[in-house]
Formats: structure tokens, C-alpha cells, sequence
């Protein structure tokens, strides 16, 4: 009897149960925020939101996800001859996995790349495309933080200058982790790369498609950053920075159903911008679970939120997770089914 083959190295089984692990990190974290205040209160303030409220979070949650699909489409446009249409589905798709499947940050990402190779497009551009993505993404994210930290220096008090350098630290590390991710992707440090992503492209759907000659993840990515690309790619940037600045008004909306008068825009890109940079910041976690509704309590304090109102935000902020979210994995599901039954049709006999 033939063996199985060699087993993963202790190492690579560990990483596999680190989503796992943040799952269930995140769900006491959670359990326990939820026991230390009064349940009936965080309920209450939930249910002042109402319907209307709820709905309108959801709609600006679809025009977040719809310009970080464009923004994506921006990426590999003149390279690849896909429509932004597939884009902006596959946003929803990797949205979907990222917040509702017990997987790291960037499940959803692989997953997206592999699926955009279903339109025609090769590999090595779907891994390009994807990269330089999440790097806009990620970029746009610290300016948004960086808003987000400058607002918060003009407060006054211990907690909030304390924070404020954490924060500024925080920053200064991903601004020297982002500089490396550009060297990587930018000037030939793309041989890890070649070895790990294009592994993982050769895994994906049949290649073809108009993606650039060549054919490795370097090749593509000198294609993506050619400097007579400056406008798309500037777009992207944009799209995303706008993105980011519309989660705000998540913020505001919901404070605003729940009755926190007085809420500013500018407190709102405060809780938003440093919620989800300490949301990123646990990446292992599966969307962030835990780890938001304690951001929340924390920045909502700064600005005299109390704890059951904090927590009240985050649920709403889940909201169109869930509404957005399993439709999204429902597409995925319909998408593989499609392309299995065209994988699977049988060809035609020649006459």
C-alpha cells in the first residue's frame, strides 16, 4: 500500500489553525464585553437604529465594496480584457470570505485572484492585479489612519495622548513594512514571490486571456507599475482613499439613529480610522471578531460613548456583513458551479 506522502511540518500545521485559533479568541473576547455590560441596554441601543438606519449602513457598505471593485478594475485596466463588472462581484466575493469564514484577512484575497482567472485572465496578472491591490488598499488605509491620528492629537486629556503615540508608532512600523512591500513588488524583489504566488497561480483555472506576455508574477507586476499607467493606477489610489472615508459615515448614520447628538464627522473618522486600524492589526482574527467591539469601547470612551452604545455600533457595523456577506458566498458557490459545468461539458466529436 502506497503511503499518504510526508506530513506538513509542525510549522505549516500551526499556521493553518492560526484562523481558528483568532476565531476563538475572538468569540470570548466578545462573550466577555458582552457580560461586562448590560445586554438589555447594548439591545436597546441597537434597536434605536432601526430599519431605515440599518438599511442606509448597508447602502453605503454597497458603495464602499462597488469602489473598491472599481478600484481593483483600475489595477490591471488595458491589461486585461475584463470589464470592471466581474471586478466589483468579485469585491462582494472576497468581502464575503474575509467577514464570515473562519479564515486570516487575506483569505478572501487568494480566493478573489483565483476567481478573476475564470474570466480569461492569466495567473501571474490575477496574482499582480491582487497584489497591487491589497497595496493600495493597505496605503490608503494608513493616510486614512493618519487622519484619523491627527484628529485625535487635538483632544485633550491623558488617554487620548496616549493613544495618539501608540497609534504614531503603530504607523511608523507600516510605513516601513509598506516602503518593503513596494521594494518587493516594484524593483525585482519579486523572486519570493515568482516561487510563492505563481505556485499558488498554477493552482488556478486555465490560463489565457489578454493579460501581458511573459508570463511570471515579476513580469506582470513591471506591466502594472509601467509609469505611462500613472492615471488608472492613481484612480485606484483614490477610489480606495474614498472608500475608506465613506466608512465614516457608517459611523455617523448609526450614532446619529441611536441619539449621540452632537457627533461630528471628523469624531466619526476617528472611531472609524482607528477602529479598523486595530481591527487590521489582528489580522489572524476572523473579521476582526472581538477585536472591533473592543476598538469601539475603547475610542467611544474619548468622545463619552458609553460602553453598551460602543457596542451597539459595532453590531450595526456587522449588519451588512451578514446581508452583503451570504449572498456574496451564495455568487462564489455559483460561480464554481458554473465553471465545473463548463469544465465538465463534453466536447463535440470532429466530422
Amino acid at each position: 500500500m502506497q503511503g499518504a506522502g510526508p506530513r506538513p511540518s509542525l510549522g505549516r500545521r500551526l499556521l493553518r489553525r492560526v484562523p481558528l485559533l483568532g476565531a476563538a479568541f475572538g468569540v470570548v473576547l466578545a462573550l466577555w464585553l458582552v457580560a461586562a455590560n448590560d445586554v438589555g441596554a447594548v439591545a436597546d441601543a441597537f434597536g434605536r437604529v432601526g430599519i431605515l438606519g440599518i438599511a442606509t449602513v448597508v447602502l453605503v457598505r454597497v458603495l464602499i465594496i462597488g469602489l473598491c471593485g472599481v478600484a481593483w478594475a483600475r489595477v490591471l485596466t488595458g491589461l486585461v480584457g475584463v470589464t470592471a463588472g466581474p471586478f466589483v462581484l468579485l469585491r462582494f466575493v472576497r468581502e464575503g470570505v474575509n467577514v464570515l469564514l473562519p479564515v486570516a484577512s487575506v483569505g478572501g484575497e487568494v480566493l478573489g485572484a483565483r476567481l478573476l482567472t475564470f474570466w480569461g485572465v492569466t495567473g501571474a496578472a490575477s496574482a499582480a492585479g491582487i497584489l497591487v491591490d491589497m497595496f493600495f488598499q493597505v496605503v490608503t488605509q494608513a493616510l486614512f489612519a493618519l487622519t484619523g491620528v491627527v484628529l485625535l492629537s487635538q483632544l485633550e486629556g491623558e488617554q487620548a495622548a496616549t493613544l495618539t503615540a501608540w497609534c504614531a508608532k503603530g504607523l511608523a512600523l507600516s510605513g516601513v513594512v509598506l516602503a518593503a512591500f513596494f521594494a518587493v513588488q516594484r524593483y525585482g524583489g519579486a523572486a519570493f514571490v515568482e516561487r510563492r504566488v505563481t505556485a499558488l497561480a498554477r493552482r488556478f483555472a486555465a490560463e489565457g486571456g489578454t493579460a501581458p506576455a511573459g508570463g511570471g508574477v515579476q513580469a506582470a507586476l513591471d506591466a502594472v507599475w509601467d509609469r505611462r499607467r500613472w492615471l488608472p493606477l492613481s484612480q485606484g489610489v483614490l477610489l480606495h482613499l474614498a472608500a475608506w472615508f465613506l466608512g465614516a459615515l457608517e459611523i455617523w448614520i448609526a450614532l446619529h439613529c441611536i441619539g449621540i447628538e452632537g457627533v461630528t464627522l471628523a469624531e466619526a473618522v476617528v472611531l472609524e480610522s482607528l477602529s479598523q486600524a486595530i481591527k487590521s492589526a489582528a489580522f489572524p482574527v476572523p473579521s476582526g471578531l472581538g477585536v472591533q467591539e473592543g476598538g469601539f469601547v475603547l475610542l467611544g470612551s474619548l468622545f463619552g460613548i458609553d460602553p453598551h452604545t460602543a457596542l451597539a455600533l459595532s453590531l450595526v457595523k456587522r449588519v451588512p456583513d451578514v446581508v452583503l456577506g451570504l449572498p456574496a458566498l451564495m455568487a462564489w458557490q455559483a460561480i464554481e458551479a458554473r465553471r465545473g459545468l463548463m469544465a465538465a461539458k463534453p466536447v463535440p466529436p470532429t466530422v
